[in-house]
């Protein structure tokens, strides 16, 4: 049996050792993993699962990233498009559900939490049952990468209308708002 709770401060070495034992120690060199240098993962949105046997387990994780679609904020800041991932379960407990509960839990929380669109690099044959599809008929691309893998899901009804071009690493919000228009925070 497991839970999915919110990751704690102190799940990140278990966290890392179970990405390594998922994807291999060289994971970092992946195309996906630039869109996630000097940037935060969501704090509301960082997902693991724990075994409920004595001695609590972390079993998987699920994360996600700010991003941006063509340097837009599509008009709503950090809440229009996430990356997610990484998704990994251990591997003596891959095909026991773990991961189908991270993501409905994370996607239902990104929902709720009022994210528009989430994407992701990964296998359309795993993710197309929850609600995920190529995101290049969209007109989005993600450069080095092989574009099958770049899958999209719309958050909410028409979030993708008007939607495309290049996927690019979340700025700041302060990058976010000098590109609205709005004026710049400085330090004191």
């Amino acid at each position: 049996m497991f839970q999915i709770t919110t990751e704690r401060p102190e799940d990140g070495a278990a966290i890392e050792l179970l990405l390594d034992q998922a994807f291999g120690a060289n994971r970092e060199s992946k195309t996906s993993y630039r869109y996630r240098d000097s940037v935060a993962p969501v704090d509301d949105l960082k997902l693991v699962a724990r075994s409920t046997a004595p001695g609590s387990r972390l079993l998987g994780t699920l994360r996600f990233w700010p991003i941006e679609i063509d340097g837009r904020t599509l008009g709503l800041g950090t809440k229009d498009a996430l990356l997610l991932g990484p998704l990994a379960v251990a591997p003596d407990q891959q095909k026991h559900g773990i991961g189908g509960a991270l993501m409905r839990e994370g996607l239902d929380m990104a929902a709720w939490a009022r994210h528009r669109i989430v994407l992701l690099v990964g296998d359309l044959g795993y993710y197309h049952r929850f609600g995920f599809a190529p995101a290049l008929p969209h007109g989005i691309f993600m450069p080095a990468e092989r574009q099958e893998r770049l899958l999209v899901r719309a958050l909410t009804p028409g979030a993708l209308d008007g939607v495309g071009g290049e996927v690019q690493p979340w700025r700041s919000v302060r990058g976010a708002s000098r590109r609205l228009g709005k004026p710049e925070i400085r330090a004191a």
